[in-house]
């Protein structure tokens, strides 16, 4: 059914959940567009790959989604190469820690306009030939803390909760066009990010890498297992796939049981 559709996944050149989900799009015959401003030699291995193994085509673009006319630019771009989008996946981050005084002015404005507003005009840019065609899917990879909150995180929880409230919007100007528009809510993912954080506890209380990483769930996921990135990629699918052609304007939690323990 997805065969030849047209998506575009941001944050998606160099690895992670990005990635994971181009590959699991271009396996059901997507033909892919990556993102990312990573390294040129890196994005272009990984873009050949996904084309050798998958028969499909396969784009990259960089662009900066914390600069509007570089969005505007990337989506006509688009349109007049390869086509209007049918699957979009807002999957780009921008991530601080910190309490809120530690935070600059500009890592604020960054995530606001990377993980908020670069989502909100590449659907504003996208939506119009999804309505032309009576089709399109727009996942956006919010965040289990878009559904409750945390310390040092200010920014983000703010801009996840943000990006939920917006998927709910535009799930209902959307919902009479034969578009849907859903939220995915992620726990602890197997991706770079968890890494520094477990080596740190293996450092500081010198316990082993096994235990480091039981120590870093216990405290989330009551499963005590990572989300597996090719597991929200698979999810993604089922999103696109006329099985869930009533599902739109839903935040769904892959979290391991998170919110679930932290609603007890």
């Amino acid at each position: 059914m997805l065969k030849g559709k047209v998506a575009l996944i941001t944050g998606s050149a160099t690895g992670g959940v990005g990635l994971s989900t181009a590959a699991t799009l271009a396996a059901q015959g997507c033909r892919i567009i990556l993102h990312g401003l990573g390294d040129a030699a890196e994005i272009e291995k990984n873009r050949k790959q996904l084309a050798d193994e998958h028969n499909v085509d396969v784009y990259s673009y960089r662009t900066d989604l914390s600069n509007v006319d570089e969005i505007e630019a990337l989506v006509t771009t688009i349109e007049r190469d390869i086509g209007p989008l049918d699957i979009l996946v807002n999957n780009a981050v921008s991530r601080n820690r910190g309490p809120l005084e530690s935070l600059t002015r500009e890592q604020w404005d960054r995530a606001v306009a990377v993980n908020l507003s670069a989502p909100f005009h590449l659907m504003r840019l996208t939506v119009p030939g999804m309505k032309a065609k009576r089709w399109g899917r727009i996942i956006n990879i919010a965040s289990n803390l878009g559904l409750q909150g945390t310390n040092n995180r200010s920014d983000y929880v703010a801009t996840k909760h943000g990006i939920i409230g917006l998927t709910r919007a535009i799930a209902l100007e959307t919902v009479r066009f034969g578009i849907t528009c859903n939220a995915i809510a992620p726990g602890s993912t197997l991706t770079q990010q968890p890494e520094w954080q477990i080596v740190e506890i293996m450092k500081t209380e010198n316990i082993t890498r096994e235990e480091a990483t039981e120590r870093f769930l216990a405290a989330r996921q009551p499963s005590r297992r990572f989300i597996l990135p090719e597991h929200i990629g698979q999810l993604i699918v089922f999103l696109c796939s006329d099985a869930a052609s009533e599902i739109t304007g839903s935040p769904i939690a892959i979290d391991g049981g998170w919110l679930a323990g932290n609603l007890l």
